[in-house]
């Protein structure tokens, strides 16, 4: 086949790497369960009996239905575990030829491969390949969701493909926040701005496409907000452990920075700490402690107690919050800095992909701002999307696999700006060296 109809075929172009991630999952699949696996597990058979939560005193909410859905027709069937792993490989995969067709809607061959290529090899996602968690299958919805709101709002494409886009890129925000349960407030907050435009300019078919794509999200997601509602009583309620997160976020102890643990040594990351660390951790928070294990563990009386914690230490401490937000920050971005963990030449590792990114992002911010308007609109609706994601993100206990699910995103838009702002000469011009002779 010619390279340029291989070019033109992206499932075609990318299928090494479909290859490569198989390998990848083959060689480091453990068979065990590890850190959140097991719910996943168990939720997923837990629907399979046809219930979701277990009926008891504490409601426990730990994750949204998402993943637990996808791994039903696994455990059903009684399948290895090394079978939903190789999902990821898929999902990766598909990651890369969503990005890629999403680029060649709005740039250049050159761009797009370039950053589908930077996409694919982006090793720091690579950890949770192996893994049963829903970060892999995250990324493919929002690489999904990228391709599915650009053909939305692609004049080339008749008004009926638009509308059909339109659809599914409500189903896949809708599934997204199923998954991750982070979107849910995102959604919200989405949800009331642009219905915020829409009502002061009607006219804007812009703004009408991307209240519709909301407001068939908030659908498909509703029947699971119904769900938690009749259980917690509480509205707009996805999950439990929001309030664990945020207590952690508001640790005034120094030597802390706001990272997640807990007193329980058999639920601790124990590789890579200090040995010592337990001792300092019970020392400052063995009051609270106590107090939280009055409650099931990430129950809603729990959830509801740590928020009440985190708030008054968000009083009484707000300069070391910041400095906490800040940390958190750097671990999305760098996976630095934690409590207690002893350093390793592999966290170096992590250092160029993301700080490649983020001289990139800078770069942006100036171009984007001086053109708000010229740019695409999908790219400024998802652009949204991130910032509400980050800032969320960043007001609970974060790390390095938060960040990675949203780099196509800023892919797709650092790559739209270079396309139309920075020109690149790979050829010196020969006159212009002449007169530059020294």
């Amino acid at each position: 086949m010619r390279i340029d109809k291989i070019t033109e075929r992206p499932y075609i172009l990318f299928l090494p790497f479909l290859l490569f991630f198989i390998i990848w999952v083959i060689i480091y699949h453990s068979n065990g369960f590890n850190g959140d696996e097991p719910q996943y597990r168990l939720l997923a058979q837990n629907l399979l009996h046809g219930f979701y939560l277990v009926p008891a005193p504490q409601i426990i909410i730990p994750v949204g239905p998402g993943y637990p859905i996808l791994l039903m027709p696994f455990i059903a069937l009684g399948l290895p575990l090394i079978c939903i792993a190789l999902t990821n490989a898929l999902f990766y995969y598909l990651s890369i030829v969503f990005l890629f067709k999403a680029l060649r809607q709005i740039v250049s061959f050159t761009l797009s491969l370039g950053f589908s290529l930077f996409w694919a090899l982006y090793y720091v996602s690579y950890q949770d390949l192996k893994a049963m968690i829903p970060e892999i299958l995250t990324s493919f919805l929002i690489s999904l969701l990228i391709y599915c709101l650009i053909k939305t709002y692609n004049q080339n494409d008749s008004d009926k493909l638009q509308k059909k886009y339109m659809y599914i890129s409500g189903f896949v925000l809708g599934y997204l926040v199923l998954t991750k349960i982070v979107f849910g407030y995102v959604l919200i907050a989405m949800i009331i701005g642009l219905g915020l435009l829409w009502i002061v300019r009607r006219k804007n078919i812009n703004y009408r496409k991307g209240l519709i794509v909301l407001l068939i999200a908030f659908g498909i997601q509703s029947p699971y907000l119904i769900y938690t509602h009749h259980k917690t009583g509480n509205l707009f309620y996805w999950g439990t452990t929001g309030g664990d997160n945020l207590y952690w976020m508001s640790n005034p102890n120094e030597g802390e920075y706001g990272d997640w643990w807990t007193l329980n040594p058999a639920r601790n990351p124990l590789m890579k700490t200090n040995p010592a660390y337990y001792d300092s951790l019970k020392a400052n928070h063995q009051k609270d402690s106590e107090e939280l294990d009055k409650y099931t563990y990430y129950s809603l009386d729990q959830d509801r107690v740590s928020k009440k914690i985190a708030v008054e230490n968000i009083k009484s401490h707000p300069v070391k919050f910041v400095q906490n937000i800040l940390s958190n920050l750097g671990r999305m971005l760098f996976d630095y800095p934690y409590s207690y963990r002893l350093q390793s030449y592999k966290d170096l590792l992590r250092l160029p992909h993301s700080g490649v990114i983020v001289v990139f992002v800078l770069f942006c911010l100036f171009p984007t701002l001086m053109n708000w308007k010229k740019i695409n609109f999908p790219i400024r609706f998802l652009l949204f999307i991130v910032l509400l994601y980050m800032g969320g993100s960043l007001l609970g206990s974060a790390e390095i696999r938060m960040f990675t699910k949203i780099v196509p995103v800023l892919l797709l838009w650092i790559a739209f700006i270079l396309q139309n702002t920075l020109k690149i000469y790979w050829k010196f011009e020969k006159e212009e060296i002449e007169n530059n002779k020294i």
